[in-house]
């Protein structure tokens, strides 16, 4: 694995994700309470021992910068072409070009044992998904030597799996390239004036033609069933994997000890749930089928099918039912909070009622298409 860098996309507006990206790009956000999004795939680099460093391992954190020419990187792959310069200084044998805004676990050690023994020049990891999606990824289709021999990027109308006629194969925005042939096309891409400069749009579909290009199927390792991957691109998508969480036994397991997931994590005080009152058939004291961090303290409130991130407070008789409550939020006493996404220090003042009323939520705060109100910092009630 020392032959191995990885580069991780890390940027974007994360417009759909509005207004958890107002003030952080979207592998910042907040998610399982206490970790980024981007966590997941830093912890599976970890995890997979791909951790190169100028004395054996490193990570470097790259700011977009402008050192081709005077444009801002146009697209995936000029973001890694104006970035050629870290290629030449490493000079690693393969490229592992990754996503920094996906929940996903996944061993890259497979992928890159497989691509080695296919002789091929670039391989990326797929998995199988409802037609229905067609319109948000890339479409794959292979033979049966997993070889691609066919890509839609984002298709109205998608050619679905051969044995699956509600299925398509999707691209999951893990690729590991030969690095020689990843140079020569990044250097061709740039000098077409008549591309956007992007993975999936324009550097597939010409390798296909040219050279050798296989999938990896994602596979859980431990059940050997097709394993957990979600684009948290989009509020409802974002709020569903969150939920996802939950399970009893969740397809995605954060509490894995064979692959940990790592954050910078806080220090702070141990959970404390204060008091135990019955008022209107409602047990309050109470937290069922919850994520409750380090530091949140439950003051008499009831909070069931929900992630609390570090030090939030519920007051007395305050209701939290299936909320995302980030850092430090506060909700006030007698408050019933339902279906609600809350970032970072948002005071919810006592009596408020949030998820109850679609109408009014939608003249305070983002309101999805399936309902969930979500709450930006510094929100005004």
């Amino acid at each position: 694995m020392k032959k191995v860098l990885a580069m991780v996309l890390a940027g974007g507006r994360g417009e759909r994700l509005y207004p958890l990206t107002r003030d952080r790009a979207k592998p910042a956000v907040p998610f399982a309470a206490l970790y980024r999004i981007i966590d997941f795939t830093l912890s599976n680099c970890v995890n997979s021992g791909i951790r190169r460093i100028r004395m054996n391992e490193f990570i470097n954190v790259i700011p977009a910068q402008q050192r081709i020419n005077e444009s801002w990187y146009q697209g995936t792959a000029d973001a890694i072409f104006q970035n050629i310069y870290t290629l030449q200084q490493e000079r690693p044998d393969l490229v592992l070009v990754l996503s920094g805004d996906h929940v996903y676990k996944m061993d890259y050690r497979a992928l890159i044992e497989q691509h080695l023994k296919k002789k091929a020049d670039l391989t990326f990891a797929t998995i199988a998904m409802d037609k229905k999606y067609c319109r948000e990824f890339g479409v794959v289709q292979i033979d049966k030597d997993f070889r691609v021999i066919g890509f839609q990027e984002k298709p109205e109308v998608p050619k679905t799996m051969p044995d699956n006629p509600d299925a398509i194969l999707i691209n999951l925005g893990v690729y590991v390239f030969n690095t020689e042939i990843l140079v020569k096309r990044l250097i061709d891409n740039a000098k077409d004036k008549d591309t956007e400069h992007d993975f999936g749009k324009n550097i597939i579909p010409q390798m296909i033609a040219k050279d050798r290009v296989f999938t990896f199927p994602l596979i859980d390792n431990k059940t050997g069933q097709p394993g957990y991957w979600r684009d948290v691109g989009t509020l409802d998508a974002y709020w569903e994997a969150s939920m996802d969480m939950l399970n009893s036994r969740p397809r995605f397991n954060i509490y894995d000890a064979d692959w940990p997931i790592l954050t910078d994590e806080e220090i702070s005080a141990p959970a404390k749930i204060e008091g135990f009152r019955e008022k209107g058939g409602i047990m309050y004291g109470s937290v069922f089928n919850s994520i409750i961090s380090q530091g949140c303290i439950v003051r008499s409130g009831h909070v069931s099918e929900s992630i609390l991130s570090p030090n939030v407070t519920v007051d007395e008789y305050a209701t939290v039912i299936n909320a995302i409550l980030m850092n430090d939020v506060q909700v006030g006493k007698n408050c019933r909070i339902k279906r609600t996404i809350v970032d970072k220090g948002v005071r919810i003042p006592h009596g408020t009622e949030v998820g109850y009323h679609p109408e009014n939520d939608k003249k305070r705060f983002t309101v999805t298409d399936s309902g969930i109100v979500v709450i930006g910092k510094g929100a005004a009630f």
